[in-house]
């Protein structure tokens, strides 16, 4: 009979021929260790769409407000990030970061808006 490594710890593994790890700490171990650039980007990505949502929110507490540019970028909204686009058959686009969105003006301005749920 064949001995099986651990692929984290390379302790025997014993059981099942198909089992390759010898604990469910080695498991997740090994696991965490192969995706962690994965997870980090997503992880990064996350964090800013929820900064990002935070500030709309905070900003647009009436459900409709004019802000400018500056007024965004002070407090760290990073313009790269959302989650999705709806273009208006006028042509107007605006964008979404879940229910929050806005809507770009003439002057640097933004019209906040928040979706009906």
């Amino acid at each position: 009979m064949e001995t099986r490594e651990c692929l984290e710890c390379n302790e025997t593994v014993k059981g099942r021929v198909d089992k390759k790890f010898c604990s469910d700490y080695c498991r997740n171990a090994y696991n965490n260790r192969v995706n962690k650039d994965s997870k980090n980007l997503i992880r990064n990505i996350n964090n800013r769409l929820r900064k990002n949502y935070k500030i709309l929110a905070d900003l647009n507490v009436s459900g409709k407000t004019k802000v400018t540019r500056t007024q965004l970028y002070n407090q760290g909204f990073d313009f790269q990030f959302f989650t999705s686009i709806y273009k208006t058959k006028t042509g107007n686009t605006y964008f979404y970061i879940y229910d929050e969105g806005y809507l770009p003006l003439e002057n640097e301005t933004f019209l906040l808006i928040r979706k009906e749920r």
